[in-house]
């Protein structure tokens, strides 16, 4: 397969077929860790709204956690996407939220009960329960596959740290996001590479105050703080905003919820405009119609 740019417009040509995307304008084309780094760092209010894809996005005929969905997502915003590493019988590490394939596959059982040959019997299930083609990706696939277009936010689901760190190492695709719990994670990425990206769950000033004296540099990392903005996190956020931090909500168990589109969009732009940086959601197309986002 070879491919060729042109101004706003990907060519990619195949031996099968000829298929033209507009949509070059909506990767986050990071060359390395230093504009990953500076992407993320936080300069003031003067920058757009940053969308996160929960599990990559979900919606009709799109499943979360597929490449197929991301790439569909990138068709419409910029964003990137936090994702769900998980381990099966024999270690090979899939993308899967859930530690059963029941909700989101035609499988059934526990993820860790099945080989990766096993695992690809299955098919994945949209958001409606639909049966798709697609198939569970491997989390090397999702590496190699979002080089040059988007930043993958790795959760943790039980995989060691050190069978992560070697699988990015294995991608050729620093361009990474780690999902860390506490400064002693930080701690063991950063001795691995002092350029790595974090995503920080700092939900109080008590953990604010871990990362800060634990000496974990806050150039390296957003924060998410929380579902939604109350008095306590509106605090934090001035606190990391100080340190240059971006800060995060997800909207996935809130506005995400709420009933009309129009509802919704009122809710995306009302929490950009309180000062948050970062919304993650199970609707990354229709937070980008509501704030239009590409600007950044």
């Amino acid at each position: 397969m070879k491919t060729f740019f042109s101004t706003g417009t990907i060519i990619i040509f195949s031996f099968l077929s000829l298929q033209v995307f507009s949509q070059k304008k909506y990767f986050i084309k990071l060359n390395n860790q230093k504009a990953l780094l500076d992407y993320f760092h936080y300069y003031g209010k003067a920058h757009a709204p940053v969308i996160s894809g929960h599990r990559g996005g979900v919606m009709s005929d799109f499943p979360e956690n597929s490449i197929e969905t991301f790439v569909n997502t990138l068709k419409y915003t910029s964003a990137f996407y936090e994702i769900d590493p998980r381990l099966t019988k024999d270690s090979v590490v899939v993308l899967m939220h859930d530690a059963t394939l029941d909700r989101t596959t035609t499988g059934k059982g526990k993820v860790s009960d099945y080989t990766y040959k096993q695992l690809q019997q299955f098919f994945l299930k949209d958001v409606d329960g639909k049966v798709t083609s697609y198939k569970i990706p491997t989390l090397l696939e999702a590496l190699q596959w979002s080089k040059g277009k988007t930043v993958l936010n790795l959760d943790h689901k039980g995989v060691p740290f050190e069978m992560i760190a070697a699988i990015i190492k294995q991608s050729k695709n620093p361009i990474v996001m780690l999902t860390i719990h506490s400064p002693e994670q930080a701690r063991f990425y950063l001795d691995n590479d002092p350029n790595s990206m974090f995503s920080v769950h700092i939900l109080t000033k008590e953990a604010y105050d871990k990362y800060e004296a634990a000496d974990i540099p806050w150039k390296n990392m957003i924060a998410y703080i929380g579902p939604k903005l109350t008095g306590e996190n509106r605090v934090l956020m001035k606190l990391l905003h100080e340190k240059g931090v971006m800060c995060m909500v997800s909207a996935a168990p809130t506005f995400d919820k709420l009933p009309g589109t129009a509802e919704r969009a009122k809710s995306y732009r009302e929490i950009f405009s309180e000062g948050v940086d970062i919304l993650e959601s199970d609707l990354p197309i229709e937070v980008a119609k509501a704030v239009n986002t590409d600007k950044r």
